[in-house]
Parts: C-alpha cells; structure tokens; sequence
C-alpha cells in the first residue's frame, strides 16, 4: 500500500481560489453577453416582435398549410388560402364582439372596483373585525389601478389597433410575415443544415425542430384550453344573469395564454363582477365555477392535451411570466411562458448531448475504471 501523499494546505486553498477565479471571470462574461443580448434586443425589438408574433400565429397555421400541400396544393395558394381565412375568422370575431366588449369595459372596471369595496367592507365589518389601515390601503391601491386600466380594458384590445398607424403597421408586417412563414417555412431547415454543414447544421436543426414542437404545442392547446375555460365560465355567468357574460368570457379567454396568473385574475374579476351585478350567492357560484375549471384546466385539460410537450415545473413557468411581465409588461407575460419553454428545449438537448459524450468516453467495465484510477 503506497503511502498517503499529503498535499500542504496553502496549496489546496490556492487550487480552490484559482476554481473560484475561473468560474467567477466566467460568470462576468455570461453576465456581460446577458446585458449585450439584451441591449441588442431592446434596440430592435420593432423587428422583433412582430417575427415572435407572426412566429406564434404560423404554429396554428403551418400545419393545415401543410395538409393541404400533401393533397397537391401549390405552397403560394395553400399560404394564401389559410391566411385569408384566418384574417377572416378573426374580423368576423372582434365585429361580433367589440361592440359588447368595448362598450361594456367601463362597466366591468367599474363593477370590480365596487367589488373590491364590498370585500373590504365584509373583512372589516362583523363578525371578523379585521384591522382596516392595510386592508384600505392595499383595496384602495387596487380600485385604483382597476379604474385607471378601464378604458384600456375594451379600447386598447379592440379600438387602439384601428386607430393607432404604427399597430396598423405592425398588423399588416405581422400578416405578411405569417404568410411566408406559412408558404416557405418548411424550406428554412434544410437550408440552414446545407449552409451549416452537417455536423453544425444537424444540431441547428433538430434544436429547431423541438423547440417548433414545444412552440406549436403549447400555443395550439393553449389556444383550446382558453376556448373551453371561456366557454364554461361565460355560460355559467350568463346562466345565473350576469349582464358582463360576454365580455368577462374574452377576458377569461386572453387572461388563459398568460398560465397561473391570467386564469386567477380573470377569475377574481369574474367574481368581483358578480358581486356587484348580482347577489352575493351569485358571486360563490360564480367561485366555485371558476375553481371547478382551473381544476379541470390544470389536473385534466392540460396534461391530457400538452402531454409532455411543455414538462415546466409551475414554479419554472411562474418565474418565467413574472420576469416576463416586470420587464416588458403584458407583452413579456404573454411572450414569456413560449420563450421559457424553447430555452428549456435548447438546455435539454445540450445535456442530451453532454451525456452521449460522458457516456461516449466512460470505461466499459470495472477492469477498465480501475486502469483509469490508477494511472491517474
């Protein structure tokens, strides 16, 4: 047995500081790119939202594009034919609703404010006598917000995009980049592996092709889950007499795309709503609706529908839509679970790939191993 070398303490303090060292000049670099990407980002993010938006609205529209091009459709008529459609499906939706929704966004705010005050009025009344100073402040500080959002509520869906040019502009810079994305799409990733070259270019594309995947995975079902959780609630209010059936439903609607915190404002909003509009049993069976339906929505729907297309932790995709949201507002929160979900798609596939080259160079057997150790 070989003696046990014994190595002076200053030298194992001086190997740790130098392991130190190296990640800490490492983690100035990361950190210096993550300012780089996103001073870059920042300054052309006029380009890049409308790529992410039509991106987004080509995962719906990619995949009939393409059936129709397997029955022998040309690309350029498959495109046009699915794009005007869908531009005429979306028209004919916000002529049906915009009346309603626009007319009655004052009134939601206004209810939900009201709503707010009952509450407060219920904690600090009998029989719970609760302290008023914070709960004031903090209901007070959410009616406020409520009030100030309500024009915003049905205008800044509906109306700003007829009368704002630069939405205009970015509506029609969207539609046209949906329809090349829908007609040449499916021609970028075998470009992109002949200009790459096969070893570069194979990864380039199967990263792309997951993350695709995860894309149109998550907006499609989302798409659906949004569909059925407006459709539950919008009838459960409009069977109990809710007056603000309708626009409470579209806003269950956009509040599903943003995950955990669009369905539980949305479903505060619906209940704040009822309590003012109509008895307060009203407002617990419009609770006990909305519960009903998140259940259903998280322990059913979409694990049935997304599989294990997103396999996000919630904790993952509730940090992603915080983050999202404090940095670029509602766009960020709506942006954010996609964006999330394709880096985690890339971070997957990097570890695939770290351990085919753990396991590519690992011993074969224990003789091996132990060959290995003793060498070293």
């Amino acid at each position: 047995m070989s003696e046990k070398q014994i190595r002076d303490r200053g030298v194992v303090i001086d190997e740790g500081l130098g392991v130190m060292q190296k990640w800490g000049w490492r983690i100035v670099v990361l950190a210096a790119a993550g300012l780089v990407l996103g001073w870059i980002i920042g300054h052309t993010w006029v380009v890049i939202f409308p790529v992410a938006l039509a991106l987004i609205v080509t995962t719906i529209l990619g995949p009939p594009a393409a059936w129709l091009r397997s029955k022998g459709w040309p690309a350029g008529l498959a495109a046009m034919a699915i794009v005007l459609g869908f531009i005429g499906a979306i028209v004919g939706v916000i002529a049906i609703l915009t009346p309603q929704v626009a007319g009655q966004a004052s009134e939601v705010a206004a209810s939900a404010s009201d709503g707010l005050q009952k509450v407060r009025d219920w904690l600090t009344g009998e029989p719970l006598n609760l302290s008023e100073g914070q709960i004031t402040r903090a209901i007070e500080a959410l009616q406020d917000k409520v009030q100030s959002s309500a024009t915003s509520i049905g205008s800044g869906i509906f109306s700003t995009i007829g009368a704002a040019t630069s939405a205009i502009v970015n509506l029609i810079l969207v539609l046209m980049l949906t329809f090349f994305f829908v007609k040449d799409g499916h021609k970028f990733l075998p470009w992109v592996k002949v200009v790459a070259g096969q070893r570069a270019g194979g990864h380039i594309v199967e990263v792309a092709n997951r993350a695709w995947a995860t894309l149109g995975g998550f907006i499609r079902v989302q798409s659906l889950v949004a569909l059925i959780d407006a459709a539950i609630i919008g009838a459960g209010l409009a069977i109990i007499g809710s007056p603000l059936a309708i626009p409470l439903a579209v806003v269950t609607f956009f509040g599903a795309y943003i995950p955990i915190i669009g369905a539980f404002v949305s479903g505060a909003l619906a209940v704040l709503v009822t309590l003012v509009t109509n008895e307060p049993k009203d407002a617990l069976i419009v609770l006990i609706i909305v519960v009903a339906v998140q259940q259903l929505e998280g322990n059913v729907l979409s694990p049935m529908l997304q599989g294990k297309t997103m396999n996000l932790h919630p904790a993952v995709v509730l940090l992603g839509v915080a983050a999202g949201g404090t940095l670029f507002g509602i766009t960020g929160a709506f942006l954010a679970v996609p964006v999330v979900a394709t880096t985690t798609e890339i971070l997957r596939y990097l570890n695939e790939r770290i351990d085919d080259s753990v396991a590519w160079n690992a011993p074969e057997n224990d003789d091996d191993a132990a060959e290995i150790l003793e060498e070293s």
